[in-house]
């Protein structure tokens, strides 16, 4: 059966971040003084912060390629202290950088994104990342793979932004898809302990224009991403494209998420999907 596991292609996205990160700024130069202090579906931020938090991100990211600098040797972390360190990292950022005024905070973002968008444009995508994908299971990735997580990463927040001040989403094909097939990675490790008969195969659509199927099949004791759709179907899960994105990034609730999506066959594995989580912290 191993041979019929044509592994899902590699993701790129450095030539989109020009494109994403022009939006973000455009975004912010429109918001009203009142905008910046509405809060988002971050329980603990509200737009301000998240737009701290994308120029820390960035700041940070930029630092580590240039210097090496790194606050700490993420391999040696169990997953529980990866995430409090993260957390921490990201609470200290937010606190520094919620302190500039909106017009700096977009000027120094305006700058760190072009300077963000060459560093991914340049980097070789199949060398060793600085940083591995954790929410996907690895201990080591590819750039291209570090560079994609990163893409979701200033995706997901900066549509966090659009759905508090009511600004329309950036729900184009070119660049949410890539953030769908990005965060999908996490797929066989959140399945990691979810049983199967081998040669069972679970399907994850998501539906809209932007969207597509995803096939996992259980081989060799394990769950494994395949390019097409291979073995005995036990399980589809269709999920509406615009709340994917809000699933796998803590945006919704198991519940609410549940009364949206339709599951065919295995409910267990259709439904364990919706407890993904596609970032750290």
């Amino acid at each position: 059966m191993t041979g019929a596991r044509e592994p899902l292609e590699p993701i790129f996205t450095a030539h989109l971040f020009p494109k994403l990160e022009e939006k973000l700024i455009e975004l912010l130069r429109s918001l009203a003084p009142e905008d910046w202090e509405k809060q988002t579906l971050a329980p603990k931020w509200k737009v301000k912060d998240v737009a701290a938090h994308l120029l820390d991100t960035q700041v940070r990211k930029l630092a580590a390629a240039r210097h090496g600098y790194k606050p700490e040797n993420s391999k040696k972390l169990s997953p529980d202290q990866l995430v409090a360190l993260i957390n921490h990292l990201n609470a200290e950022g937010v606190r520094a950088y919620s302190q500039l005024s909106p017009d700096e905070l977009t000027s120094w973002m305006e700058s760190a994104s072009r300077d963000s968008a060459k560093y991914h444009r340049l980097i070789d995508p199949f060398a060793r990342a600085m940083f591995p994908v954790s929410w996907a299971g690895e201990e080591e990735s590819a750039n291209w793979f570090d560079t994609a997580r990163e893409f979701t990463e200033r995706w997901h927040h900066q549509q966090q932004i659009r759905l508090a001040v009511h600004k329309p989403g950036i729900m184009t094909r070119e660049i949410y898809f890539p953030v769908l097939d990005c965060f999908m990675r996490a797929l066989p490790f959140t399945y990691r302990n979810v049983e199967a008969e081998a040669g069972s195969l679970a399907q994850f659509t998501i539906s809209g224009d932007c969207g597509g199927s995803w096939y996992l099949l259980r081989d060799g004791g394990a769950w494994a991403l395949i390019a097409s759709p291979f073995g005995k179907q036990i399980s589809e899960t269709i999920i509406p494209q615009e709340i994917a994105w809000r699933i796998f990034t803590k945006g919704i609730s198991f519940d609410d998420a549940r009364t949206q999506v339709q599951v065919a066959g295995d409910e267990a594995v259709g439904l364990h999907i919706l407890k993904m989580i596609s970032i750290v912290g």
